[in-house]
């Protein structure tokens, strides 16, 4: 994979990078008091993972297991928390929910419809989140620009309405190559999928490897159109573009 081409060497941009980071977390424990990190598990919560746990460990870390994730995500949590000696805090779906579900729309059911899998992603992601923030003045995510269209209006420090608290993105302005070349640098453990063409993983019915140089989001619920493809923590932001006049 491209990744693995990456020097093991941080450029002196990379460093700065890594400098402001830190600095921004610091900065949001001073500002808010209490902040949690959403752990998603992938490469860029490997970079964040280090910094939180060897820089600013008052941070809380949670993940949220789905109960769809795959077996290499389980794997690297179970890595991730023997390096650092520290237990993430796991959040699950609500079981009655999930039966609920199931019952009406079958194991697979987010197959079916937008507004199916919607639902899915509100039972399985959106309410563990919202439990898990519960309390919290702040969290911390790990989404950047270059990912998506949505993502690159994101800030780095602003408030999270629909949750009711600010929302820390400290590596919005990391690229890809950042990300790996502090993974590399660090001999951070990651993702077996993301040497099987996976950049971006979420549950493993909706997430597949994608073509070198693809959208590192088009592995995401592929099957839906471009612009649905978000789970809702980050909520979709409508560019409009104004037509040209007719000639």
């Amino acid at each position: 994979m491209a990744q693995q081409a990456i020097s093991t060497q941080l450029t002196a941009l990379q460093l700065e990078k890594v400098a402001a980071t830190v600095a921004l977390l610091r900065q949001a424990l001073n500002d808010y008091g209490t902040v949690t990190y959403s752990n998603s598990l992938g490469a860029e919560s490997m970079v964040l993972t280090d910094l939180i746990c060897t820089q600013v460990p008052q941070i809380d870390i949670f993940s949220i297991d789905t109960g769809r994730l795959p077996e290499e995500t389980y794997t690297l949590l179970e890595r991730v928390e023997r390096r650092y000696g520290r237990r993430l805090r796991l959040v699950h779906p609500q079981a009655e929910a999930l039966q609920a579900y199931t019952s009406e729309h079958g194991i697979n059911g987010f197959y079916n419809g937008l507004a199916e899998r919607q639902s899915c992603c509100h039972i399985r992601k959106i309410e563990p989140f919202r439990r898990a923030i519960a309390g919290f003045g702040a969290w911390v995510t790990g989404v950047r620009r270059e990912q998506s269209a949505t993502r690159a209006t994101a800030q780095t420090m602003e408030f999270d309405t629909a949750n009711g608290l600010h929302k820390i993105s400290p590596i919005l302005d990391w690229t890809h190559d950042d990300v790996w070349a502090y993974i590399r640098s660090h001999s951070l453990p990651y993702n077996a999928l993301h040497d099987k063409g996976y950049p971006s993983i979420g549950c493993e019915p909706c997430t597949r490897a994608v073509e070198p140089g693809a959208d590192s989001r088009s592995g995401r619920w592929w099957w839906e159109n471009t612009d649905s493809r978000e789970c809702g923590l980050h909520p979709r932001i409508r560019i409009v573009t104004q037509s040209k006049a007719p000639a």
